[in-house]
């Protein structure tokens, strides 16, 4: 294995839909050094869509509903106006840089999700990753831009979450590349306090993870974020850490392995 460095960010939540922070982000991950991937999510931006196209949003449990009406709004949303303003303001800052969703280069490959207790429609859990072609990029100083979708291979798009979409590219590029995953978004780390910003966790093993979630202190969408995360280091990423904007770099909650 090459230890040569990857950094894989993936932003979400008000960081990427709002003008100042995104350019601020973006601004701060054009700095980072060496290698560098961008996953973005986008849900905000295609929730508003959806209501101005007189489509129906339904969340269960905090995930989406993706009817086939739904799929072609995230698909529109995520892989065209989030995925190519970002790479346009990327190319602003001099960052060369190209948007792909799954299907593309076919990275990606992914299979509906069986119907258990819920529907989830269009919704995908990646069964496969070849990031060969991408590597390929990256060796050129190509950034590659990654949207929440993939694809099933049968022709049909899917809605995936973005930070699987992070994990799983992390763990397959650890094959070849000293990895560090980061995801950024609006609270400064994983916090003991939810509604203290103050309260950030400095650094976080599972076992601390799991009893931190029993104890209520962990919740709502902060758990899958941390089960991505661990997966990842389980399977080669070197470093995940959870931060903001300001500490994108170095600052925000490290997950450590058992």
């Amino acid at each position: 294995m090459t230890t040569q460095k990857l950094t894989i960010v993936k932003v979400g939540g008000k960081v990427v839909e709002e003008k100042d922070s995104l350019a601020d982000l973006l601004a701060r991950f054009s700095k980072l050094e060496g290698l560098k991937v961008l996953v973005h999510g986008g849900g905000r931006s295609a929730t508003a869509m959806a209501e101005r196209l007189g489509i129906e949003t339904q969340m269960v449990e905090g995930r989406r509903i993706t009817d086939q009406a739904m799929l072609e709004v995230v698909t529109m949303v995520y892989g065209g106006l989030v995925n190519k303003n970002i790479v346009a303001q990327l190319q602003a800052l001099g960052l060369n840089a190209i948007g792909l969703t799954g299907a593309d280069l076919n990275y990606m490959q992914a299979v509906k999700r069986p119907v258990k207790t819920i529907d989830y429609g269009f919704v995908g859990d990646i069964v496969a990753v070849n990031v060969a072609e991408l590597n390929l990029l990256l060796e050129k100083k190509v950034i590659p831009v990654l949207a929440p979708l993939s694809h099933d291979k049968q022709g049909s798009m899917l809605n995936v979450n973005a930070d699987t979409i992070a994990a799983e590219a992390a763990v397959a590029f650890a094959g070849h590349f000293d990895v560090e995953l980061v995801f950024c978004f609006e609270k400064p780390g994983v916090l003991e306090d939810s509604e203290d910003d103050n309260s950030v966790i400095d650094s976080l093993n599972h076992a601390q993870f799991k009893a931190l979630q029993e104890s209520g202190a962990i919740h709502a969408g902060m758990i899958p974020k941390l089960d991505n995360s661990f997966n990842a280091i389980s399977k080669g990423v070197s470093k995940v850490r959870i931060t903001n904007i300001p500490g994108l770099q170095t600052g925000g909650t490290s997950l450590l392995p058992d």
